[in-house]
């Protein structure tokens, strides 16, 4: 099993908060990825990171979009969509997001619309 998922989603969001403002970018583009990827409102989001819930749980409970499909390319040399383990597959959607995110990509491809 992969260290990252026993890791809380809470212990890397600053990071990913940081990545995406660096850029220019804003937490709430942010919050408004992880809840088209995962279907969580900001209500359930900020419960999951004050309960320091892990990666693991997180995807457990997330309804992931059905149009995840889309999300191509890759994240540290690694082919989204040819990740084998479903949960790890799932985090690099997320890493892949935020990456987009950070690069500067119109919302409306970030979030495949």
């Amino acid at each position: 099993m992969s260290r990252i998922f026993t890791t809380s989603v809470a212990s890397v969001y600053p990071h990913y908060v940081t990545k995406v403002e660096k850029k220019g970018r804003t937490e709430a583009e942010l919050r408004e990825v992880i809840e088209w990827l995962t279907g969580f409102d900001a209500a359930s989001l900020d419960k999951h990171l004050a309960d320091e819930t892990t990666f693991e749980e997180f995807f457990a409970e997330a309804s992931v979009n059905p149009n995840v499909s889309q999300i191509t390319g890759s994240v540290c040399g690694v082919k989204v969509q040819e990740v084998e383990d479903p949960l790890m597959r799932e985090i690099h959607y997320l890493d892949k997001l935020v990456d987009e995110l950070a690069k500067g990509r119109p919302m409306e491809k970030v979030l495949r619309s």
